[in-house]
């Protein structure tokens, strides 16, 4: 079980707009300590799901462009890559919503499989790139050119930002002990303080 240092929110001292996405977390995932410390900065609660999520992750902004299905599997590789339990769970139901199916979930770790695209395959690549495991990436020509057969290039810089926020997110959750790791995770496993 997740342990972390700031304790979060139970249910009855959250805000009441933040009790459903707390509620959702619970019943989804099993867990919602991640959603209980954000609540200790409510309005960075709002902001990631709201405007992150409801605005430019599922393009309710209007000057998103990219599909969401492209977001969703960009998401899932990440999340599958990094190792959060939490997130995993969450974000394979949303992807098979998307129309990503099981096969691609079960083969998200080789991009080179044919149940992907070639418009899947750089998607893949890219998030291969921006992992947290991968402190060399970079967006090569060849991956550069993959994409822009898909996408003109403000998409690219869109999914390539989701990318950053995503990893970004990833990183300070585990480092501050919200959420339980696979054994993909890089992130070594909380210290355990001496007796």
């Amino acid at each position: 079980m997740p342990n972390p240092q700031i304790p979060p929110l139970v249910f009855n001292d959250l805000p009441e707009d933040l009790k459903p996405l707390y509620e959702s977390s619970k019943a989804r995932t099993g867990d919602a300590t991640i959603i209980g410390v954000m609540a200790q900065q409510p309005d960075l609660l709002r902001w990631y799901f709201g405007d992150f999520y409801e605005g430019l992750f599922y393009n309710r902004h209007p000057g998103t462009r990219v599909d969401v299905r492209t977001k969703e599997l960009l998401r899932l590789k990440l999340s599958k890559q990094h190792g959060c339990q939490f997130c995993n769970r969450f974000n394979t139901v949303e992807a098979k919503k998307a129309g990503i199916t099981d096969e691609m979930v079960d083969a998200i770790f080789d991009p080179s499989a044919d149940v992907f695209t070639g418009k899947d395959r750089a998607v893949l690549l890219l998030a291969e790139e921006m992992m947290l495991q991968n402190m060399d990436g970079q967006l090569s020509p060849d991956l550069y050119a993959a994409l822009k057969e898909h996408y003109d290039d403000g998409q690219i810089v869109e999914i390539g930002f989701i990318a950053a926020v995503l990893t970004g997110v990833a990183k300070w959750i585990f480092t501050f002990d919200m959420v339980n790791r696979e054994e993909t995770c890089p992130i070594g496993a909380p210290q355990v303080a001496a007796e």
